[in-house]
């Protein structure tokens, strides 16, 4: 037994201190319990089969498609009608849409939705997210108080009084104590979050070395000035043609910057899917193809109507109106004044063949030149817009002789959004989210969300495997999976025994109310460092024990346990929300015990108050 509590207060120390990575320091205590024989290999290692830390990891690719395919954004822009640029509304509008979300969906499933949504929110308005991360995990955590499938502790609860003999709770038995709790807990937020996480880091992806956007660049440049888009339709005597046959550079003075093909397979789910393939002269034009075509109005006409092609309008037709960024990307590249293609034309040096990338303008001296630019001499200090596939670009950085790369292109194309996959993320995140509300499906939410992370890969809603592995933050689930154990420790070492019979013989004959208040302070202590499921198993049949042994009703005792299990805001660890946004929103463990300490407490004391209003003893 004092090897667990020595091992369990180093722990805390070293979480609290911060100079260690926290999954170091759950790491090193695991490792810790093997060596002093508390545990077994095998049990050490049940956290990470746990079927939450499962769910964790889904959550992550999850919530990663729903950015990458920028429906975060979709829906924030959506929801920032309703908040203005005002910062108290857009906190107030957070814990609303979480709140009623959360009562319906695991509130891990709410925040790993919710996260990039309230990231997108916050950097419209030039705000940190951190200052509405930590509240949302909070919120979401309140929100599970509103019904029975809200959080797993109210399903334990539950359980206990049915094995009991006493009827079960309804679905709804729980919502005055959600509504209770998540009216007084944004009311207390907002004064902490604003006095304790204004002062985060910096906002993420506006670093000064990041450069130009890309739509800044398209626009400074004016390539959209000059750009026109070409559908192929059937019949047309190109279609089968390579780009090369026609010339168009020679015969119509046009530059080809990307053909564009809408590939629409049956195996690709509910979408088209875009391919963007570099204007190469062995491309070859399929019915349909969009050609994105730079040059004047009348030689494009002149191609049109030879080649018997149509115009897609600006302001509709089958692609989007701009110049968009999935497979290709542009980029600007400065020549050095040792560049050994200075005084050649874009003509002689070949872009395309070498280094299969296009010059789209040049820049001399504040100046663009759009036009007639294969013919153009290359001048010592001229910066080339250059376009072409995204790793092409980058190898461009390995000729530093010849020119400096501006920005970093394999960065730039892990930031584009892949738009068009939005509906399918959309639908995907839908199916889900009905999997875990609605009872009648046969599908576990753990499965279902195993489900929907692989059908956001398969469904091209990451550029890459690689990207959907990106998405995870391992820190995390480490962190969860090492400390669940704990849990297991403090049981098999009577530990949880020795508190829980201290408190009926120490509390039990002051009343109905201290003994309850007891509970409740005895649970939240607990899940600052097991989890809040684990501390809700151990701490229901001694509420219900000791509700029987003082002859009251055990359902507000139970209703103890869940609040005190599932309002621990202190810790980072005691619930995954708090886990998941802590990387996101930079969060040290002070942060959690500046901001949730003080909210843990004042709720606590209102909940004891209002317990036995709700559910008289």
């Amino acid at each position: 037994m004092i090897e667990t509590i020595v091992v369990l207060l180093l722990s805390v120390c070293f979480f609290i201190n911060g100079k260690v990575r926290s999954d170091i320091v759950a790491l090193c205590a695991l490792v810790a319990l093997i060596v002093l024989g508390i545990l077994t290999p095998d049990e050490a290692l049940t956290g990470f089969s746990n079927s939450v830390v499962i769910m964790m990891i889904g959550l992550f690719v999850v919530g990663g498609a729903i950015f990458q395919t920028g429906l975060a954004k979709m829906i924030s822009s959506r929801l920032m009608k309703f908040a203005g640029n005002s910062e108290t509304k857009l906190f107030f509008l957070v814990m609303a849409v979480t709140s009623l979300m959360g009562a319906f969906v695991s509130n891990t499933g709410t925040v790993a939705i919710m996260i990039p949504i309230v990231v997108s929110m916050a950097m419209s308005v030039k705000m940190n997210p951190g200052r509405l991360l930590m509240p949302l995990a909070f919120a979401s955590s309140m929100s599970g108080m509103m019904t029975l499938i809200g959080t797993p502790p109210n399903l334990v609860i539950n359980a206990e009084l049915v094995k009991n003999g006493f009827e079960g709770l309804g679905f709804f038995t729980f919502l005055p104590v959600g509504l209770i709790c998540a009216v007084v807990g944004a009311l207390l937020l907002l004064p902490l979050s604003k006095r304790y996480l204004s002062k985060q880091g910096p906002l993420s992806g506006t670093s000064a070395s990041s450069g130009k956007s890309l739509k800044t660049l398209v626009k400074e440049y004016g390539i959209a000035n000059s750009l026109h888009r070409v559908q192929v339709v059937s019949g047309s005597p190109v279609v089968g043609k390579m780009i090369g046959e026609l010339d168009i550079r020679r015969n119509y003075g046009l530059n080809i910057i990307e053909v564009r093909h809408i590939e629409h397979s049956q195996r690709k789910l509910l979408s088209k899917n875009v391919v963007q393939q570099a204007a190469d002269s062995d491309t070859i034009l399929r019915v349909d193809d969009i050609i994105y075509i730079s040059g004047s109005e009348g030689n494009v006409k002149a191609f049109i109507d030879k080649y018997g092609l149509a115009m897609v309008p600006d302001n509709g037709g089958a692609e989007n109106s701009g110049l968009d960024f999935y497979d290709i990307g542009v980029a600007e590249i400065v020549l050095m004044s040792t560049s050994t293609v200075v005084n050649k034309t874009i003509r002689e040096v070949e872009f395309r063949t070498k280094y299969n990338v296009s010059v789209l303008g040049i820049c001399r001296k504040n100046k663009y030149i759009l036009q007639g630019i294969a013919d153009e001499t290359i001048h010592i200090g001229d910066v080339l817009l250059v376009q072409g596939a995204w790793d092409n670009i980058a190898n461009l950085e390995k000729e530093d002789n010849e020119w400096i790369v501006v920005g970093r292109p394999l960065e730039e194309a892990a930031k584009v959004t892949l738009d068009y996959k939005a509906p399918i993320a959309a639908v995907i995140m839908l199916g889900m989210i009905a999997v875990m509300v609605f009872d009648f499906i046969p599908i576990a939410p753990v499965t279902a969300v195993m489900v929907a992370g692989l059908l956001m890969v398969l469904t091209g809603c990451f550029r890459n495997v690689e990207a959907a592995y990106k998405t995870i933050n391992w820190e995390s689930i480490v962190l969860i999976a090492a400390m669940m154990p704990m849990s297991l420790a403090l049981e098999k070492t009577g530990v949880s025994s020795w508190i829980s019979n201290a408190l009926v013989a120490s509390l039990g004959s002051y009343g109905p109310m201290i003994l309850m208040a007891g509970i409740y302070f005895t649970t939240s202590f607990m899940t600052m460092f097991i989890s809040n499921t684990a501390t809700a198993v151990l701490m229901a049949p001694i509420a219900m024990s000791s509700a029987m042994q003082v002859g009251v009703s055990p359902v507000p005792f139970l209703f103890a346990v869940t609040l005190g299990a599932s309002l621990c805001f202190a810790s980072p660890f005691s619930t995954p929300p708090n886990a998941l946004v802590m990387p996101a929103g930079q969060y040290s463990f002070a942060d959690y015990v500046k901001v949730g300490l003080p909210l843990q407490v004042i709720l606590g004391i209102v909940m004891i108050l209002v317990l036995p209003l709700l559910f008289p003893f």
